[in-house]
Order: structure tokens, then sequence, then C-alpha cells
């Protein structure tokens, strides 16, 4: 299609459905790891793609909420059937659904969205911020050949770090999870109480200027607006390839509110808006206008 309005990445092939949940575990301060068994879109999502979710019985909030996928859980070598996600509760959505008990259901659809790349290289760098690091631990495990999604490769880095900086030592989630994958870890923390006292672009500044990393260094991103901008500043100083994961509020998820636009640059120097449900949420880090 020629279309300007047309992505990739259209919610044409999303499933709507009925999930139901299958696990619901906190694993930090306020963060829960949720599991729904949905085999029509666990099968097909891949890493950097999210799902829309919206609770049964309830119009306020009217609209759903984007959560990243965190996991895809199969049998042995069979197509995914379950799928995890990770969230804070703060807000009525998220409060909400943190009550919701095993065997309840929720109201999903998705895939949405597009993925991370899978270019090969010798070190990727996940830079994650407050809860950014939730679509870190598929992309990851991928990159390491731990496992396997859909019409792309898998194994195309040697290896995978997890750099995570939140508040404060009881807001890390999830790191039992990235360390079974293989996946390093580099923690920061505002307070100094877990890791490096240190902002993640400050951390990264570090490490790439350290001279000790492969050439075949990429960094993916996913947190807070402003970190995310200091660290595309950082790499592109540095002259390392850096995606970024949007974290744009939206509305429908599926392209038609127009409500999550970022300012993305085009080829002839421009800028236009694009939808960061369809033409994202992955975007290069330098065609973003901060």
């Amino acid at each position: 299609m020629n279309s300007p309005l047309h992505a990739q990445h259209y919610a044409d092939g999303a499933t709507s459905l009925r999930a139901v949940v299958t696990a619901t575990d906190l694993i930090a301060e306020k963060t829960y790891r949720l599991r729904l068994h949905a085999p029509e879109i666990a099968s097909q999502i891949v890493p950097g793609q999210f799902v829309m979710i919206r609770l049964d019985g309830f119009n306020d909030p009217l609209i759903g909420r984007a959560l990243a996928v965190y996991r895809v859980v199969r049998n042995g070598d069979q197509p995914a059937e379950e799928l995890e996600v990770v969230y804070i509760a703060k807000g009525k959505l998220t409060t909400r659904l943190s009550r919701i008990q095993i065997g309840q259901h929720i109201g999903i659809w998705g895939p949405l969205g597009n993925g991370f790349s899978t270019i090969e290289c010798e070190h990727l760098i996940m830079a994650a911020g407050g809860i950014g690091q939730t679509p870190f631990l598929a992309l990851g495990s991928e990159a390491l050949g731990q496992e396997s999604f859909p019409g792309r490769t898998s194994g195309y880095a040697t290896r995978a770090t997890l750099l995570y900086g939140v508040r404060s030592a009881s807001l890390a989630a999830g790191l039992d999870d990235f360390a079974a994958a293989g996946i390093e870890l580099d923690l920061c923390t505002d307070d100094g109480s877990l890791g490096t006292q240190a902002l993640v672009p400050d951390r990264l500044a570090d490490l790439l200027a350290a001279g000790d990393l492969p050439a075949q260094t990429r960094v993916v991103c996913c947190g807070p607006e402003i970190m995310m901008h200091r660290v595309a500043e950082v790499c592109a100083a540095a002259g390392v390839p850096c995606t970024v994961s949007l974290e744009t509020p939206m509305a429908c998820g599926i392209g038609i509110c127009f409500s999550c636009v970022a300012k993305i640059k085009q080829a002839d120097g421009s800028w236009d808006y694009k939808r960061t449900c369809v033409e994202g949420p992955v975007f290069d880090a330098a065609s973003v206008v901060w």
C-alpha cells in the first residue's frame, strides 16, 4: 500500500479475546508479573511488541492499557500458549489489576506494534529505567538463543547486558528472571542501595568510554523519555547504534485515535508525526525529535 497512513505493523492481524489469569506475583515494590492464557496472541508476539488490556466489568477507565510482552510460556517445542506482562500498580486500572485472582478473565488484544531488530552484534546492551526493563527479558533471551519467536532468527548476540536503573533497590523487578536467561546485570540506583549510585545514561557513558567493549555493540533503550533522550545522545556521541521503545500514552493501540503520535525525522530532514502504536513503539533513536 502507498497510503501515508499505512504501516507495516497495522493491527490487521491482532486478536481480541478474554484471557484467563493463570498466575500473578508481586516481584518488587508495587510491581507485579501477570501470566495470561492467550495462545492466539502468545504464539505470534515478538520482542518489542505489546498488548492492550482492559478489565472485565469496569468502564472507568474506559480505555485499555498498553503493556509490553515480558515473556512467553510454552510446553517444550510447542507454540507458546501463555504470555507474561509486568506492571507497577499506581493508576486506577493497574491498581485494580493487582487485585485480580487466578481464574478470572481480562480483555486483551494484540500483538500490536513493531518489534526490535535482530541485527547481529557482539554485545547487546539493554538500557532500562523505571519499568522500562519489561520488553528486555524476551529480547535478551532471543538474542542469546535461549528463546525463539515466529519469523525471526535467534542467537544473534554473543553477550547481552541489562543496564537497569531504579530509584531504590526495592523497585528492582525480575532480576532472577534475567539472570536465569544468561543476561548480565549492571544495576544502578539513585540512592546507592543496589549496584552503582548513578543514572543509567551516565553509567552507559562510562561503559562506552571504557574502550573494552567490542566494535559491534548495539544499544536498545526503554524508560522515561528524559532518560531515553540522554541515552540517545550518549550513543550518538560514541557512534553506537541505538533504538528506543517509546512509552507514549495510548488510547486504542491500533492506529485509529492518533493520540500516541511522536515526532519522527524523515529522509529529507523534515519531521512528521508517527503513531507509536503502529509505526512504533520501536524507533531508531536518531530519528526521534526529542
